[in-house]
Protein backbone atom coordinates (compact mmCIF):
# COMPACT_ATOMS: atom_id res chain seq x y z
CA UNK A 1 0.00 0.00 0.00
CA UNK A 2 2.55 2.94 -1.49
CA UNK A 3 1.52 6.46 -1.32
CA UNK A 4 2.29 8.55 -4.13
CA UNK A 5 1.67 11.69 -2.69
CA UNK A 6 2.44 11.51 0.91
CA UNK A 7 4.68 9.53 2.69
CA UNK A 8 4.10 6.07 3.86
CA UNK A 9 5.20 7.19 7.54
CA UNK A 10 2.23 9.82 7.71
CA UNK A 11 -0.13 7.67 7.77
CA UNK A 12 -3.59 7.90 7.54
CA UNK A 13 -6.35 10.72 8.29
CA UNK A 14 -9.72 9.16 9.69
CA UNK A 15 -12.36 11.49 8.66
CA UNK A 16 -15.38 9.79 10.69
CA UNK A 17 -18.22 11.85 11.08
CA UNK A 18 -16.40 14.90 11.25
CA UNK A 19 -18.47 15.84 7.80
CA UNK A 20 -21.51 15.85 10.73
CA UNK A 21 -19.84 17.71 13.62
CA UNK A 22 -23.66 18.13 15.54
CA UNK A 23 -23.55 14.26 15.11
CA UNK A 24 -20.30 13.64 17.20
CA UNK A 25 -20.80 13.95 20.79
CA UNK A 26 -24.36 11.75 20.17
CA UNK A 27 -23.03 8.56 18.21
CA UNK A 28 -19.88 9.03 21.00
CA UNK A 29 -22.40 8.33 24.19
CA UNK A 30 -24.85 5.69 21.95
CA UNK A 31 -22.10 3.74 20.78
CA UNK A 32 -19.96 4.03 24.06
CA UNK A 33 -23.28 2.35 25.67
CA UNK A 34 -23.61 -0.36 22.76
CA UNK A 35 -19.98 -1.12 23.22
CA UNK A 36 -20.86 -1.86 26.61
CA UNK A 37 -23.61 -3.87 26.37
CA UNK A 38 -21.87 -5.65 23.84
CA UNK A 39 -18.89 -6.86 25.78
CA UNK A 40 -21.34 -7.81 28.90
CA UNK A 41 -23.38 -9.68 26.77
CA UNK A 42 -20.94 -11.88 24.77
CA UNK A 43 -18.79 -12.06 27.75
CA UNK A 44 -21.72 -13.76 29.96
CA UNK A 45 -22.65 -16.24 26.94
CA UNK A 46 -19.04 -17.75 27.19
CA UNK A 47 -18.83 -17.40 30.80
CA UNK A 48 -22.54 -19.15 31.10
CA UNK A 49 -21.60 -21.48 28.56
CA UNK A 50 -18.30 -22.57 30.29
CA UNK A 51 -19.92 -22.64 33.68
CA UNK A 52 -23.20 -24.56 33.31
CA UNK A 53 -22.90 -28.12 31.88
CA UNK A 54 -26.19 -28.16 30.51
CA UNK A 55 -24.75 -25.94 27.71
CA UNK A 56 -22.13 -28.44 26.25
CA UNK A 57 -23.12 -29.08 23.61
CA UNK A 58 -22.07 -28.05 19.86
CA UNK A 59 -24.75 -25.26 19.33
CA UNK A 60 -23.05 -23.53 22.49
CA UNK A 61 -19.43 -24.51 21.66
CA UNK A 62 -19.90 -22.71 18.46
CA UNK A 63 -21.68 -20.04 20.30
CA UNK A 64 -18.95 -19.10 22.14
CA UNK A 65 -16.86 -18.75 18.62
CA UNK A 66 -19.21 -16.23 17.58
CA UNK A 67 -19.58 -14.55 20.84
CA UNK A 68 -15.25 -14.29 20.95
CA UNK A 69 -15.50 -13.21 17.34
CA UNK A 70 -18.12 -10.77 18.56
CA UNK A 71 -15.61 -9.19 20.97
CA UNK A 72 -12.79 -9.49 18.96
CA UNK A 73 -14.48 -7.57 15.56
CA UNK A 74 -15.77 -4.66 18.23
CA UNK A 75 -12.63 -3.91 19.54
CA UNK A 76 -10.60 -3.57 16.68
CA UNK A 77 -12.37 -0.90 15.52
CA UNK A 78 -15.17 0.91 18.31
CA UNK A 79 -11.99 2.43 20.63
CA UNK A 80 -10.59 4.08 17.45
CA UNK A 81 -13.64 5.29 16.44
CA UNK A 82 -14.34 6.56 20.23
CA UNK A 83 -11.47 8.48 19.95
CA UNK A 84 -12.09 9.76 16.55
CA UNK A 85 -15.40 11.31 18.05
CA UNK A 86 -14.02 12.74 20.93
CA UNK A 87 -11.53 14.64 18.49
CA UNK A 88 -8.60 14.00 20.37
CA UNK A 89 -7.02 12.36 17.40
CA UNK A 90 -8.04 11.65 13.94
CA UNK A 91 -4.62 9.68 12.73
CA UNK A 92 -3.84 6.61 12.31
CA UNK A 93 -0.56 5.08 11.18
CA UNK A 94 0.51 2.79 8.14
CA UNK A 95 1.19 0.15 9.63
CA UNK A 96 -1.86 0.11 12.25
CA UNK A 97 -3.91 1.02 9.31
CA UNK A 98 -2.82 -1.89 7.60
CA UNK A 99 -3.05 -4.51 10.98
CA UNK A 100 -6.87 -2.58 11.28
CA UNK A 101 -7.53 -3.80 7.64
CA UNK A 102 -5.96 -7.57 8.00
CA UNK A 103 -7.66 -8.00 11.48
CA UNK A 104 -11.18 -7.07 10.81
CA UNK A 105 -11.02 -8.77 7.36
CA UNK A 106 -10.13 -12.13 9.43
CA UNK A 107 -12.44 -11.75 11.90
CA UNK A 108 -15.31 -10.90 9.39
CA UNK A 109 -14.26 -13.56 7.06
CA UNK A 110 -13.92 -15.96 9.88
CA UNK A 111 -17.62 -15.30 10.95
CA UNK A 112 -18.87 -15.96 7.35
CA UNK A 113 -17.63 -19.32 7.48
CA UNK A 114 -18.75 -19.81 11.06
CA UNK A 115 -22.23 -19.41 10.24
CA UNK A 116 -22.16 -21.66 7.57
CA UNK A 117 -20.81 -24.21 10.40
CA UNK A 118 -23.70 -23.06 12.68
CA UNK A 119 -26.07 -23.80 9.93
CA UNK A 120 -25.17 -27.37 9.11
CA UNK A 121 -25.24 -28.38 13.07
CA UNK A 122 -29.08 -27.18 12.93
CA UNK A 123 -29.28 -29.15 10.02
CA UNK A 124 -28.25 -32.35 11.88
CA UNK A 125 -29.80 -31.82 14.77
CA UNK A 126 -33.23 -31.46 12.78
CA UNK A 127 -32.37 -33.63 9.98
CA UNK A 128 -30.68 -36.20 11.74
CA UNK A 129 -31.90 -35.84 15.32
CA UNK A 130 -30.95 -39.84 15.84
CA UNK A 131 -27.39 -39.33 14.59
CA UNK A 132 -26.67 -36.39 15.82
CA UNK A 133 -24.09 -36.81 18.44
CA UNK A 134 -22.47 -39.07 16.43
CA UNK A 135 -22.19 -36.77 13.58
CA UNK A 136 -21.12 -33.48 15.58
CA UNK A 137 -18.70 -35.26 17.70
CA UNK A 138 -16.51 -32.99 19.80
CA UNK A 139 -13.59 -33.36 17.54
CA UNK A 140 -15.46 -32.73 14.73
CA UNK A 141 -16.85 -29.86 16.02
CA UNK A 142 -13.20 -28.57 17.17
CA UNK A 143 -12.24 -29.27 13.21
CA UNK A 144 -14.52 -27.39 12.07
CA UNK A 145 -14.43 -24.48 14.34
CA UNK A 146 -10.19 -24.74 13.09
CA UNK A 147 -11.21 -24.66 9.91
CA UNK A 148 -13.27 -21.61 10.02
CA UNK A 149 -10.69 -19.50 11.37
CA UNK A 150 -8.30 -21.14 9.12
CA UNK A 151 -10.70 -19.67 6.39
CA UNK A 152 -10.85 -16.37 7.56
CA UNK A 153 -7.03 -15.79 8.03
CA UNK A 154 -6.16 -17.28 4.53
CA UNK A 155 -9.05 -14.72 3.15
CA UNK A 156 -7.67 -11.90 5.29
CA UNK A 157 -4.08 -12.44 4.22
CA UNK A 158 -5.32 -12.48 0.10
CA UNK A 159 -6.94 -9.44 0.39
CA UNK A 160 -4.76 -7.88 2.30
CA UNK A 161 -1.51 -8.57 0.53
CA UNK A 162 -3.52 -7.80 -2.73
CA UNK A 163 -4.31 -4.21 -0.80
CA UNK A 164 -0.47 -3.96 0.01
CA UNK A 165 0.54 -3.53 -3.51
CA UNK A 166 -1.32 -1.02 -5.12
CA UNK A 167 -0.07 2.54 -5.45
CA UNK A 168 -2.72 5.01 -3.80
CA UNK A 169 -3.02 8.71 -3.79
CA UNK A 170 -3.65 10.50 -0.72
CA UNK A 171 -3.78 9.94 2.66
CA UNK A 172 -7.45 10.89 3.52
CA UNK A 173 -10.24 7.94 4.59
CA UNK A 174 -13.58 9.22 4.37
CA UNK A 175 -14.38 6.05 7.26
CA UNK A 176 -13.87 5.48 10.89
CA UNK A 177 -11.49 2.95 9.91
CA UNK A 178 -9.85 1.05 7.31
CA UNK A 179 -11.87 -0.25 5.44
CA UNK A 180 -11.28 -2.31 1.94
CA UNK A 181 -13.77 -0.12 -0.41
CA UNK A 182 -12.59 3.19 1.26
CA UNK A 183 -8.98 2.60 0.59
CA UNK A 184 -9.84 0.94 -2.98
CA UNK A 185 -11.42 4.27 -3.64
CA UNK A 186 -7.58 5.92 -3.04
CA UNK A 187 -5.78 3.92 -5.66
CA UNK A 188 -3.99 6.14 -8.04
CA UNK A 189 -3.68 3.96 -11.43
CA UNK A 190 -6.09 1.85 -13.22
CA UNK A 191 -6.04 -1.55 -10.93
CA UNK A 192 -9.04 -3.19 -12.59
CA UNK A 193 -7.54 -6.04 -12.43
CA UNK A 194 -6.50 -6.51 -9.33
CA UNK A 195 -9.65 -5.21 -7.95
CA UNK A 196 -11.48 -8.28 -9.79
CA UNK A 197 -9.45 -10.23 -8.09
CA UNK A 198 -10.32 -9.18 -4.92
CA UNK A 199 -14.05 -8.75 -5.95
CA UNK A 200 -13.60 -12.42 -6.37
CA UNK A 201 -12.16 -13.47 -3.08
CA UNK A 202 -15.23 -11.61 -1.13
CA UNK A 203 -17.94 -12.73 -3.56
CA UNK A 204 -16.17 -16.60 -2.69
CA UNK A 205 -16.34 -15.61 1.22
CA UNK A 206 -19.69 -13.89 1.43
CA UNK A 207 -21.83 -15.63 -1.71
CA UNK A 208 -21.07 -19.62 -1.23
CA UNK A 209 -21.15 -19.71 2.47
CA UNK A 210 -24.58 -17.49 2.17
CA UNK A 211 -25.65 -20.18 -0.45
CA UNK A 212 -24.77 -23.36 1.74
CA UNK A 213 -26.72 -21.82 4.84
CA UNK A 214 -29.45 -20.76 2.47
CA UNK A 215 -29.68 -25.30 1.29
CA UNK A 216 -29.33 -26.25 4.85
CA UNK A 217 -32.09 -24.18 5.76
CA UNK A 218 -34.69 -25.84 3.15
CA UNK A 219 -33.41 -29.11 4.03
CA UNK A 220 -34.49 -27.71 7.52
CA UNK A 221 -37.52 -26.37 6.25
CA UNK A 222 -39.06 -29.55 4.73
CA UNK A 223 -38.21 -31.98 7.64
CA UNK A 224 -40.20 -29.45 9.91
CA UNK A 225 -43.05 -30.06 7.13
CA UNK A 226 -43.03 -33.50 7.20
CA UNK A 227 -43.18 -33.35 11.28
CA UNK A 228 -46.28 -34.57 12.81
CA UNK A 229 -46.20 -32.70 16.14
CA UNK A 230 -46.76 -29.12 16.29
CA UNK A 231 -44.58 -29.27 19.27
CA UNK A 232 -41.54 -30.43 17.55
CA UNK A 233 -42.20 -28.15 14.64
CA UNK A 234 -41.97 -25.31 16.82
CA UNK A 235 -38.91 -26.50 18.95
CA UNK A 236 -36.99 -26.78 15.86
CA UNK A 237 -38.26 -23.59 14.18
CA UNK A 238 -37.15 -21.98 17.28
CA UNK A 239 -33.45 -23.04 17.82
CA UNK A 240 -33.05 -22.01 14.03
CA UNK A 241 -35.04 -18.90 13.87
CA UNK A 242 -32.19 -17.43 16.17
CA UNK A 243 -29.63 -18.29 13.76
CA UNK A 244 -31.25 -17.18 11.05
CA UNK A 245 -32.07 -14.12 12.41
CA UNK A 246 -28.19 -13.81 12.87
CA UNK A 247 -27.35 -14.45 9.07
CA UNK A 248 -29.64 -12.42 7.26
CA UNK A 249 -28.53 -9.10 9.47
CA UNK A 250 -24.82 -10.12 9.25
CA UNK A 251 -24.50 -10.62 5.74
CA UNK A 252 -27.49 -8.50 4.69
CA UNK A 253 -24.92 -5.79 5.51
CA UNK A 254 -21.66 -6.97 4.48
CA UNK A 255 -22.78 -7.96 1.52
CA UNK A 256 -24.22 -4.51 0.68
CA UNK A 257 -20.73 -2.91 1.67
CA UNK A 258 -18.46 -5.70 -0.42
CA UNK A 259 -20.14 -6.54 -3.43
CA UNK A 260 -21.02 -3.03 -4.78
CA UNK A 261 -18.66 -2.23 -7.47
CA UNK A 262 -15.89 0.30 -6.19
CA UNK A 263 -17.30 3.33 -8.50
CA UNK A 264 -20.74 3.13 -6.66
CA UNK A 265 -19.62 2.85 -3.40
CA UNK A 266 -20.89 5.96 -1.09
CA UNK A 267 -18.72 6.59 1.44
CA UNK A 268 -21.09 8.67 3.31
CA UNK A 269 -23.76 5.45 3.45
CA UNK A 270 -20.85 2.95 3.66
CA UNK A 271 -19.96 4.47 7.23
CA UNK A 272 -23.38 4.30 8.70
CA UNK A 273 -23.58 0.96 7.41
CA UNK A 274 -20.66 -0.20 9.18
CA UNK A 275 -21.97 0.95 12.07
CA UNK A 276 -24.36 -1.72 11.76
CA UNK A 277 -22.15 -4.59 10.96
CA UNK A 278 -19.16 -3.40 13.48
CA UNK A 279 -21.50 -2.52 16.41
CA UNK A 280 -25.14 -2.66 16.14
CA UNK A 281 -24.95 -6.75 15.33
CA UNK A 282 -22.35 -7.83 17.69
CA UNK A 283 -25.01 -6.12 20.59
CA UNK A 284 -27.95 -7.85 19.21
CA UNK A 285 -26.43 -11.70 18.62
CA UNK A 286 -26.64 -12.18 22.77
CA UNK A 287 -29.71 -10.79 22.96
CA UNK A 288 -30.89 -12.71 19.58
CA UNK A 289 -29.70 -16.24 21.06
CA UNK A 290 -31.10 -15.63 25.00
CA UNK A 291 -34.32 -13.90 24.80
CA UNK A 292 -36.20 -17.11 24.11
CA UNK A 293 -33.74 -19.55 24.69
CA UNK A 294 -34.99 -21.36 28.12
CA UNK A 295 -31.21 -22.94 28.39
CA UNK A 296 -29.24 -20.06 28.74
CA UNK A 297 -32.03 -18.48 30.98
CA UNK A 298 -31.94 -21.98 33.85
CA UNK A 299 -28.40 -20.96 33.31
CA UNK A 300 -28.04 -17.41 34.47
CA UNK A 301 -30.71 -17.96 37.04
CA UNK A 302 -28.72 -20.74 38.30
CA UNK A 303 -25.49 -18.85 38.26
CA UNK A 304 -27.16 -15.86 39.84
CA UNK A 305 -28.99 -18.48 42.48
CA UNK A 306 -25.39 -19.84 43.27
CA UNK A 307 -23.96 -16.43 43.63
CA UNK A 308 -26.55 -15.07 46.26
CA UNK A 309 -25.80 -18.64 48.70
Amino acid sequence: MRSKNTSIEDGFILVGFSDWPQLELTLFAFISIFYSLTLFGNTSIIALSRLDPRLHTPMYFFLCHLSFLDLCYTTSTVPQLLINLSRLDRTISYGGCVAQLFISLALGSTECVLLVVMAFDRYAAVCHPLHYTTIMHPHFCQALAIASWVGGLVNSLIQTGLMMAMPLCGNQLNHFFCEMPVLLKLACEDTGGTEAKMFVARAIILVFPAALIVGSYANIAQAVLKLTSMAGGRKALGTCGSHLLVVCLFYGSAMYTYLQPTGSYSESEGKFAALFYTIITPMLDPLIYTLRNKDVKGALLKVLGRNRD
